[in-house]
C-alpha cells in the first residue's frame, strides 16, 4: 500500500497494512476470550494486551484472548473508537532508532457497561471468563491509603448495595458476577490488578471482600476461600494519545486509527503465581512469574514512579511540558539521578536478578527518550493518590532511619507549590485530582506553611507530626517562592549531601 493510500483500520482492511506495520497473522475468529479487562486505556493496550497478542502471534496459544469493559461515563469514547475498528488498534513503539507500528488483535470485543449492565454481568459470570483484570487507577480501589480500610460510606458503594443487580462500580460488578458463579457452582475467576500499587493484589482483595461482606457475609467467605488476587508489577511508559499521534499513524503508516497508542520499547510484567482458574503461559513471552512480587514492585514504584512525581511538579513549575525536556535540563537529570541513588535505592530490599545501579541508569535513559513525548501533566495527575504510594513511603522511611531526604523533601514542596494552581508566570495550573478543591484551598491557606496540607491525613499520614520535617519542608517552600523552581533546584544540588 502506498503511503498516501490511507484506510480505516478494521478486520476487513487488516491485510492492506501488512507492508507497513506488523499485523496479526493468527485467525482472530478462533481466539477464545478468557479474560475480561475492566478499564481499557492506553497503558493496558500497550502492555497486557500486547503480551496476549504475543501468545497468539507466536503460535503458543489461542486460548487467552480478552474482551474489554468500560464502567465510567468517559469510557464511551473508547467504545466509539474501538468497536468500529473490530477492537483492533495500532501500537507505535518510539525511540531514537525510529518508529515501528504493530496492530494488536488480542481484544475480541468491547462493552460499555453503563448502556448494558446486564450484558456486562453476563460476560463476567460466563464460565469462559477465567480472569478479570483491572486498570482502574491508583485511586480506584476505594481504600484509604493510610488506614487501609475500604470506604463503605462512598455514595457509589451505597448505591450498588441498594441495587446489586444494576451495579455501577467495579466492586459491584465483580461481586454480583462472583455471586452468580457461586450459586451456579461455576468456578470463580482470578482478579488480577494491573495498577501501579504496591501489593495491588492484596489491595484488590481487601476492596472486593469488604464490599462482598457489606452485601452478603456468605459471599465474602466464599471469595476469601476461592478467589485468587495475585500481586503484580507492571511497567511501560505510555503517554496520552494526541491528535498529532493520530496524524502520525495515518501519514507514516497509512492507518486511520481513532485511538492508537504510543509507547517506549521497554516493557515489564512481574506476576505472583497465584491463580484460581488457570492462567496463560505468559512466561513464554517474557513475563516474569515469581513467588514474591514485593521486591520488584517496591523497586519500580519507588524509583520509576516516585522519580516521575519528583520531576513532574518541579518540572512544570520550571516551565517544561514534556518529560524528555525536563531530563534535557542538566540540573534535573542530576536531581533525579541523585534522588534515586542517594535517598531511595539505599532503602530498597534486594531484588532477585536485578542490578539496582544498572536499573537506575536504564530509567534515566527511558525518561530522556525524546520520541515518547510524555506529557508532564500526565505525570502530575492524581497526586493525592500517587504521592502516598510512590514517593512518601521512601520519605517516611528515611525520616525514621535518619537517612538523607533533602531531595525527597524538595519534591514534596514542589507538589505543594504546584497545588496553589498558579505557576511562576502567573498562569493557571490545571489541577487534575479527586481532592483538587480541598488541596487547592489548603495550599492557598498555607502558602509557605505546609501544615494545612500536611493535615490531609489520607495523603500524608503522620508526617505532619514530625516537627523537624515540617521545618525542612517550610524552608523548601520559602526557597521555591523566593527563587523559583530552577534556581531552588540548583541551590539544593550545590549544597553538601546531608
Amino acid at each position: 500500500m502506498e503511503i498516501n493510500q490511507r484506510r480505516k483500520l478494521s478486520q476487513a482492511t487488516l491485510a492492506a497494512f501488512a507492508g507497513r506495520a506488523a499485523v496479526p497473522t493468527y485467525d482472530r475468529s478462533r481466539l477464545a476470550p478468557a479474560i475480561v479487562h475492566i478499564g481499557v486505556g492506553g497503558f493496558h493496550r500497550a502492555h497486557q494486551a500486547v503480551y496476549l497478542d504475543d501468545l497468539a502471534g507466536q503460535g503458543i496459544t489461542l486460548d487467552w484472548g480478552e474482551r474489554g469493559v468500560g464502567l465510567l461515563p468517559g469510557d464511551r469514547r473508547m467504545a466509539d473508537a474501538l468497536i468500529p475498528q473490530d477492537c483492533l488498534y495500532t501500537l507505535v513503539t518510539r525511540d531514537a532508532a525510529g518508529d515501528s507500528a504493530r496492530v494488536i488483535g488480542s481484544m475480541t470485543g468491547y462493552l460499555f457497561a453503563p448502556e448494558s449492565p446486564a450484558r456486562a454481568l453476563d460476560l463476567l459470570a460466563d464460565p469462559a471468563t477465567r480472569i478479570v483484570s483491572l486498570t482502574i487507577t491508583e485511586g480506584g480501589y476505594n481504600v484509604d491509603s493510610v488506614t487501609g480500610r475500604f470506604d463503605a460510606d462512598n455514595p457509589a458503594i451505597q448505591a450498588d448495595l441498594r441495587s446489586p443487580d444494576r451495579p455501577a462500580t467495579v466492586f459491584g460488578y465483580i461481586c454480583a458476577a462472583l455471586d452468580r458463579r457461586r450459586r451456579a457452582g461455576t468456578p470463580p475467576f482470578t482478579v488480577l490488578s494491573c495498577d501501579n500499587l504496591q501489593g495491588n493484589g492484596a489491595i484488590a482483595r481487601t476492596a472486593v471482600t469488604a464490599f462482598a461482606r457489606l452485601r452478603d457475609e456468605g459471599l465474602a467467605s466464599w471469595i476469601e476461600a476461592n478467589v485468587a488476587f495475585p500481586n503484580a508489577m507492571v511497567d511501560r511508559i505510555t503517554p496520552q494519545t494526541t491528535d498529532a499521534d493520530r496524524a502520525l499513524v495515518a501519514e507514516a503508516f497509512g492507518i486511520e486509527d481513532a485511538w492508537p497508542v504510543m509507547c517506549e520499547p521497554f516493557m515489564q510484567w512481574v506476576i505472583e503465581d497465584t491463580f484460581c482458574n488457570g492462567r496463560p503461559p505468559l512466561e513464554e513471552v517474557g513475563v516474569q512469574i515469581v513467588s514474591d512480587v514485593h521486591p520488584y514492585e517496591t523497586m519500580k514504584l519507588r524509583l520509576l514512579n516516585a522519580s516521575h512525581q519528583a520531576m513532574g511538579y518541579l518540572g512544570y513549575l520550571a516551565g517544561y511540558r514534556y518529560i524528555h525536556d525536563v531530563m534535557a535540563d542538566a540540573d534535573f537529570q542530576t536531581f533525579i539521578a541523585r534522588l534515586m541513588a542517594e535517598e531511595v535505592a539505599p532503602l530498597l530490599p534486594p531484588v532477585p536478578g536485578v542490578d539496582l545501579a544498572a536499573y537506575q541508569r536504564t530509567l534515566l535513559e527511558r525518561f530522556a527518550n525524546p520520541k515518547i513525548r510524555d506529557q508532564v501533566t500526565r505525570i502530575c495527575t492524581d497526586g493525592s493518590d500517587r504521592m502516598p504510594k510512590f514517593l512518601l513511603p521512601s520519605l517516611a522511611e528515611a525520616l525514621a532511619q535518619g537517612r538523607p531526604h533533602r531531595l525527597l523533601t524538595l519534591a514534596v514542596a514542589g507538589w505543594m507549590r504546584y497545588l496553589r494552581g498558579v505557576d511562576e508566570a502567573g498562569q493557571e495550573i490545571p489541577i487534575a485530582d479527586r481532592l483538587a478543591d480541598e488541596l487547592r484551598a489548603r495550599a492557598a491557606e498555607g502558602r509557605g506553611d505546609p501544615r494545612p496540607l500536611l493535615g490531609v491525613r489520607s495523603v500524608f499520614g503522620d508526617l505532619g507530626g514530625n516537627d523537624a520535617f515540617v521545618s525542612e519542608l517550610a524552608a523548601a517552600l520559602r526557597e521555591l517562592d523566593a527563587r523559583g523552581a530552577k534556581a531552588t533546584l540548583s541551590a539544593y544540588l550545590a549544597a553538601p549531601s546531608a
